[in-house]
């Protein structure tokens, strides 16, 4: 791989060393003929949950020379940080946590805790990225056409401390290129479940074909759940997306249709109350906060727990819809998610409105998920449905 005169000077840097040593690792497995430049950097895999004492104690010690070069973000962590025993967090894991966040912030990181970074960055079409969390990778390169492969967290890091990633993969030109036409007929309320089955079909970059335009937020659903199920790191969406028409389209071609995306709805829907209504994943942005707020006209009947990041709340409007849904018994719930944070593994059957959360529930916390749109849950929640 091609190294700059600067870029060999990194390795004889401390807290430096380590992290190009590991990116030139990844640009050699992947062909990467050399080393570009970041705008910014978004940090997956900071729960205490996600990485243990091992990955504490790596960071810790990274933090005594390393310091970040680009603009670096950070996931959401495994609590509130201010409500923490509210949701049940042990005082070990909510020291450990600090601790894992207070060697990124030495680091240079701004603790946002959020997913959806893409809301609060400005990113230009073609800017080199290294993000590291899935919803925010696919968003970052089908909607924004910026170029981000899907990092780890360790190399989002390495990125951060040394400015640099290699160039392969969706950094490519060639990698963006669509290998399959997806004919998509969706029902309203039905985009989390159709990013599922996308990210299912055998392809590296689906182009879709929708029977109608679809909405910003509906293919954030679909972008995240498909980058959940099949590993998706981008899409294109006829006559919508910036890249559509950019390269040459595909000739293989297969067909969602509305009947299939009904019956995995009805098939995954509540056959029982759930224990715990979750909304967030990825994190609730204003608007649908207030479409929360204005759903909720009565005291909940189940839990209800909204994940959001606190730059949401600065709104004055976000900050009025959550003090309404907390009065009504909802809470809404800064700096974690429901996915990595422990707090959700006591519920047993959780009801969402997301792909995601459908997908990764099960695996990492091991509870019953089901789905329903954002309306459907707040019904259940209100004891409105009968199950």
């Amino acid at each position: 791989m091609y190294l700059t005169k600067e870029q060999e000077e990194l390795l004889d840097k401390p807290g430096c060393d380590v992290c190009m040593k590991l990116l030139i690792s990844i640009g050699k497995t992947f062909d990467a003929g050399r080393m570009i430049e970041v705008k910014s950097v978004h940090i997956s895999g900071i729960s205490y949950q996600n990485i243990g004492n091992a990955g504490l104690e790596w960071l810790e010690e990274l933090s005594k020379t390393a310091r970040f070069r680009v603009k670096a973000t950070v996931n959401p962590a495994g609590m509130d940080l201010q409500r923490w025993r509210e949701m049940g967090i042990s005082e070990d894991f909510y020291r450990k946590q600090l601790r894992i966040l207070k060697a990124l912030e030495r680091m240079g990181a701004r603790l946002e805790m959020s997913c959806i970074p893409y809301y609060f960055e400005r990113i230009k079409r073609c800017e080199s990225l290294a993000w590291a969390e899935s919803n925010a990778v696919v968003y970052a390169n089908s909607i924004l056409g910026a170029r981000t492969n899907r990092e780890s967290g360790i190399t989002a890091i390495a990125s951060a401390v040394t400015g640099l990633t290699p160039e392969y993969g969706m950094h490519l030109n060639s990698n963006r290129v669509a290998d399959l036409a997806v004919k998509l007929k969706i029902p309203e309320g039905c985009a989390p479940l159709a990013g599922c089955e996308i990210g299912k079909l055998e392809c590296r970059v689906p182009y879709i074909v929708c029977d109608r335009k679809l909405r910003e937020d509906e293919m954030r659903a679909m972008g995240a759940a498909m980058a959940a199920t099949g590993g998706k790191a981008m899409f294109h969406v006829e006559n919508q997306t910036p890249e559509w028409n950019a390269y040459e389209k595909p000739e293989d071609k297969v067909e969602v249709r509305a009947e299939e995306l009904k019956e995995m709805k009805e098939e995954n829907a509540p056959v029982e109350m759930p224990d715990l209504i979750a909304i967030g994943c990825p994190h609730a942005y204003t608007e649908e906060i207030l479409k929360i707020a204005e759903l909720t006209r009565d005291r909940f009947k189940i839990p209800v727990w909204i994940f959001t990041c606190r730059r949401v709340l600065k709104d004055e409007n976000a900050m009025r819809a959550k003090e309404k849904i907390e009065k009504f018994g909802g809470k809404v719930f800064c700096d974690t998610c429901m996915v990595v944070s422990p707090a959700t593994e006591r519920f047993g059957k959780v009801m969402v409105d997301s792909g995601k959360a459908l997908t990764y529930l099960p695996k990492l916390r091991k509870v019953e998920a089901f789905f329903g749109t954002l309306e459907e849950c707040i019904d259940v929640a209100l004891g409105n449905v009968k199950i």
